[in-house]
């Protein structure tokens, strides 16, 4: 049955018809059935670790729309959390963490080797998930880029511009050097046993790689991204992998070929003219429709639809959203751009 998931099919370079979809945070707040499922849980953290509730909601937007893929529920800061930093979060206003700028605050992170036991209800979730999925769709696991998780954990919660990472990449670089590597070697043990627990693909989310210029772009959003894949395609031969460096901009030519991933996810500020042009000639491109038509619908959105899945439909292609679907997305949307993409 692999073999003939769609999803499967893209990564593998196959150009299709009509192209596979699944959509960023598609289990999320815009569905009343996962605000249940969250109320049930008692919150988010307690959600993410509890495989039972997790599968639940990774499940929901599947039995409603028939995606072509699942994404795991989980989090992007559950690997800080993992490696020692506290981590809650405020209601309204999102993660804080426990700061990391300085060596006495790095000494205090544990090994990379020790996250396992703070993770494994994650891998329980991807368990149940790989018995209960249909038949036809594929299950995706992710991390978060080293460079994206370090900013959380140097701030201590997201900001506009990731100024307190920049701030201690200039003051003190081998310390942010040593953080990107401990954070780059807990993804890989991470990804790995998701795979080994019964993810078929796994996604890099480096949400803030369009704020690193020039150098430090190749050093701390390629180079990671790179050394990920290269270690689990070694673990686990076939394994397909998704990178995203959001907002990239021109830094997304060659990231693909550079890094080794097997398809290139797009954030909505791409022209998907030009990205058939200039990235799907690499392979598998993903995206990129504006998450904003998930909330204003119409014509806009069916218009956009089906000038990206004719823009791309010369090759290998994945349709998805250019960022997460938000919590004041209307679910009719969803089933929209999903009626679009496959009816026309």
């Amino acid at each position: 049955m692999a073999e003939q998931k769609k999803i499967l099919r893209a990564l593998a370079g196959e150009t299709q018809d009509v192209p596979p979809i699944w959509m960023m945070r598609q289990a999320g707040r815009y569905l009343p059935e996962y605000r249940a499922t969250r109320a049930q849980a008692g919150d988010f953290l307690k959600l993410c670790y509890n495989p039972d509730l997790a599968a639940e909601v990774t499940l929901q937007p599947i039995r409603r729309y028939g995606f072509d893929a699942a994404i795991l529920f989980a989090d992007i800061l559950l690997i800080p959390q993992a490696l020692g930093a506290d981590l809650w979060f405020v209601t309204g206003e999102g993660p804080r963490l426990s700061t990391i700028t300085t060596e006495a605050n790095f000494a205090k992170l544990g090994p990379a080797s020790d996250i396992h036991e703070t993770l494994n209800p994650i891998y329980e979730t991807v368990k149940i998930l790989s018995k209960e999925l249909p038949a036809e769709t594929t299950l995706i696991g992710f991390a978060g880029a080293p460079w994206t998780v370090a900013t959380y954990m140097i701030a201590g919660r997201g900001t506009p511009d990731q100024g307190p990472a920049h701030a201690l990449k200039q003051e003190n670089r081998a310390l942010f050097e040593a953080l990107l590597a401990r954070i780059t070697e807990a993804t890989i043990d991470y990804l790995s046993m998701q795979i080994k627990a019964g993810a078929e693909v796994v996604k890099i989310f480096d949400s803030w790689a369009g704020s690193l210029k020039g150098e430090d772009f190749h050093k701390y959003a390629l180079e990671p991204c790179r050394q990920i894949t290269a270690a689990l395609k070694e673990r686990h031969p076939g394994i397909p992998v998704i990178g995203f460096p959001r907002e990239a901009g021109e830094k997304y030519l060659g990231f693909a070929k550079a890094t080794g991933i097997d398809c290139l996810a797009l954030d909505n500020s791409v022209d998907p003219i030009w990205a058939a042009q200039n990235l799907q000639v690499d392979g598998c491109v993903q995206g990129n429709l504006a998450s904003r038509h998930m909330v204003t619908g119409g014509q806009d959105l069916v218009d956009e639809t089906r000038a990206i899945v004719e823009a791309f439909k010369n090759g290998p292609h994945i349709f998805n959203l250019g960022h997460g679907i938000t919590p004041d997305a209307d679910p009719d949307n969803v089933q929209l751009m999903i009626d679009t993409v496959r009816g026309g």
